[in-house]
């Protein structure tokens, strides 16, 4: 993978994680469009770029960030909305956490030959929950409940599927809840912070220590990036991400997804038409 390869899906990756349009959809169709070459990037790239768009949020979003450890550690006879804002966050990340333990040898083995078939239609699948989310406004709920939180988590663990948004999954799935706006986005980002970075550190364990099942697992070798491919790949997937992120928190309290449901199911048609050649 080469510099040029590497910016472009950083910029892809940046931009794709917090728009409700997949961003692991789109990461697997640049790297189909711009060859074997750039596929060759696998694990090790995409661990980067992922990383980078978190360090985005935390970035964009550090006055919440500060709020929630502000209040963790102050106790005064009851639980406070910090408090209780952790605990919604750590029961959303049951689900994915499932997932997690007991799917992935099965969600990675979607992303062998047929990629492009699976992404289709998880476009279409997340252009139909986006298209919902126009059609039907529920009034609106000030807080979200513990019950909603784990609803929205299970939102989270089904679009570990290439091709279903996460941010889109979670976003419409509050919304159709009652969930405000104005809080919706923000939970949504914050929530998948602990279980990438998570998956991160274990996948940075085994791209410097890779064991022999790991390495048989991910089709017998890994691929080596250049130094400088990673570097350019980081930058551009960090400040792509703050700027999606900043845009994305703007747009769902304005709540104009319809034209990304529009977007998704174009893109979802071309990638099963393309399948199809």
């Amino acid at each position: 993978m080469n510099e040029l390869q590497a910016l472009i899906l950083g910029l892809v990756q940046g931009f794709t994680e917090y728009l409700p349009v997949s961003s692991s959809g789109h990461l697997e169709l640049g790297k189909i469009i711009l060859g074997p070459e750039a596929e060759a990037g696998g694990l090790t790239f995409d661990i980067v770029v992922h990383v980078a768009t978190v360090l985005s949020t935390l970035v964009i979003l550090w006055r919440e960030v500060m709020w929630i450890f502000a209040g963790l550690f102050r106790f005064n006879g009851s639980m406070n909305d910090e408090q209780k804002y952790v605990i919604n966050i750590l029961i959303s990340m049951i689900p994915v956490g499932v997932v997690g333990l007991f799917f992935k040898d099965y969600i990675e083995s979607l992303y062998g030959d047929n990629v492009i078939v699976v992404v289709g239609c998880c476009l279409l699948v997340t252009s139909l929950l986006l298209a919902l989310t126009h059609f039907y406004q529920p009034r609106e709920k000030d807080k979200i409940s513990p019950l909603h939180a784990f609803i929205i988590g299970v939102a989270q663990a089904c679009a570990v599927l290439p091709g279903l948004s996460r941010s889109g999954s979670t976003i419409a799935t509050g919304l159709l809840l009652g969930n405000s706006r104005k809080n919706l986005a923000q939970f949504s980002f914050l929530m998948v912070i602990p279980p990438i970075l998570g998956e991160a550190l274990l996948d940075f364990k085994h791209m410097f220590a890779p064991s022999a099942e790991y390495i048989a697992e991910h089709g017998g070798e890994m691929a080596v990036v250049p130094t400088s491919s990673l570097i350019v790949g980081f930058i551009a997937a960090f400040i792509s991400g703050c700027i999606a992120c900043k845009w994305m928190i703007a747009l769902v309290k304005k709540c104009k997804l319809i034209y990304f449901a529009i977007y998704c199911a174009i893109v979802g048609a071309i990638a099963l038409y393309c399948s199809t050649l």
